[in-house]
């Protein structure tokens, strides 16, 4: 969900709820298409964040729109990881219509001492378009 112009919230609440916050996409370099972004997962026991850094998103709105065209399912997992591997994503379709997003999230190159993960669970088709189409105006919001 979109908390305002330029942040995207995923995840939902549960009994031990850890979502994933997207906030202040830049450019560091101007007209330059590097789009940097904070991901911030937070929850009971979890509050870690990061500067993920993608070349013009990397596709990753792209990536989510192609899971939600294919709602009627797909056998294994797809991946999908930024340009500095300081964000990816598995994706899986499970019966019943779900699909699940496992999200890492993990320290910059070249320390790389830790990573974290977290699923995150969506409804196939317009769940999925949501997420895609959220992501995508998040993206975005830098370009003038």
């Amino acid at each position: 969900m979109i908390e305002d112009g330029t942040s995207v919230r995923v995840g939902d609440a549960g009994p031990r709820p850890v979502h994933l916050l997207f906030s202040e996409p830049t450019r560091p370099f101007g007209d330059d298409p590097t789009l940097d972004f904070l991901v911030k997962a937070r929850g009971q026991w979890v509050s870690i964040e990061t500067l993920v850094r993608t070349w013009d998103g990397d596709g990753l709105d792209t990536f989510l729109s192609s899971l939600a065209e294919d709602f009627r399912g797909w056998g294994g997992a797809r991946a999908w990881r930024s340009l500095e591997r300081d964000l990816t994503i598995s994706a899986e379709h499970r019966p019943g219509g779900y699909v699940h997003l496992t999200w890492g999230i993990h320290d910059r190159p070249p320390s790389e001492e830790w990573h974290f993960e977290t699923t995150t669970v969506h409804a196939a088709g317009e769940d999925m378009r949501n997420l895609a189409a959220e992501l995508h105006t998040f993206l975005t919001s830098t370009i003038e």
